[in-house]
């Protein structure tokens, strides 16, 4: 963004490679979820959001099998059992699963309480969250993530919580991340045109797709993020210093 351009209305931001190192969660919350999984849903088959969760991942499971992608291996006749393998190999390959997505949240959510989990940020974010509240914008996030991940992943961070800092919080229960219509909704949502948006992300793909509705966007290049574009499709930014 130039100096010239009048300021967007909301910042709408991407977690992974973004706000946080994209290590933190490959190397700290997916091992960790990994680790817990299997305890965590033999302890909650009767919790009424796990058990909604597990019914959406065998449906899954089957899907996949049908489809033709490698399905998790029925190593056992138990269907439970089945489905945490189908668990376990959904986050091995990194799916995109509302259903893990749930699971994960959960688990996430008490390795914060008991303190195993203190979230990452990039030392730019905090500032920048409260720049752009004190100039009368919207903060918001969208991430594969969960909600409910999300907002303990920025209420448990190295500089404390951030959550009184951010407005709103999209998952992937609005869309695909890289879908136009998913960032269509966002913008119905904070009641905006999506020109009053600003999407920040480190995968072009996003990008591309916020782009097609008319949201401004901004390519965020990070260290420890796959190599970018010589010359990318979008404004690349490399601290949230550069966004006006």
């Amino acid at each position: 963004m130039t100096g010239s351009e009048i300021a967007p209305r909301a910042i709408l931001l991407d977690i992974e490679g973004t706000t946080t190192p994209i290590s933190f969660v490959t190397e700290k919350l997916f091992p960790y979820a990994r680790r817990h999984g299997r305890d965590f849903i033999l302890s909650h088959l009767h919790d009424g959001e796990i058990e909604a969760a597990l019914r959406q991942l065998q449906a899954e499971n089957a899907g996949d099998g049908t489809d033709g992608a490698r399905a998790a291996e029925k190593c056992s006749p138990n269907a439970v059992e089945e489905t945490i393998q189908y668990y376990l190999w959904l986050i091995d390959v990194d799916r995109k699963s509302t259903p893990l997505k749930t699971i994960q949240g959960r688990i996430w959510e008490g390795g914060y309480a008991r303190g195993d989990l203190q979230s990452d940020i990039f030392p730019d974010v905090f500032p920048a969250l409260k720049r752009w509240r004190r100039q009368g914008m919207l903060n918001a996030i969208y991430s594969s993530g969960s909600v409910l991940a999300q907002q303990q992943l920025f209420r448990h961070t190295v500089e404390g919580d951030l959550t009184p800092l951010i407005d709103a919080y999209f998952d992937t229960r609005v869309g695909n991340k890289r879908q136009a219509d998913s960032y269509r909704k966002i913008a119905v949502n904070l009641k905006l045109l999506p020109n009053d948006v600003l999407f920040v992300s480190d995968v072009t793909a996003e990008l591309d797709a916020a782009l097609e509705t008319g949201m401004r966007t901004a390519l965020c290049v990070r260290p420890g993020n796959p190599s970018s574009p010589d010359r990318p499709s979008h404004p690349a930014i490399r601290s949230f210093e550069e966004l006006v």
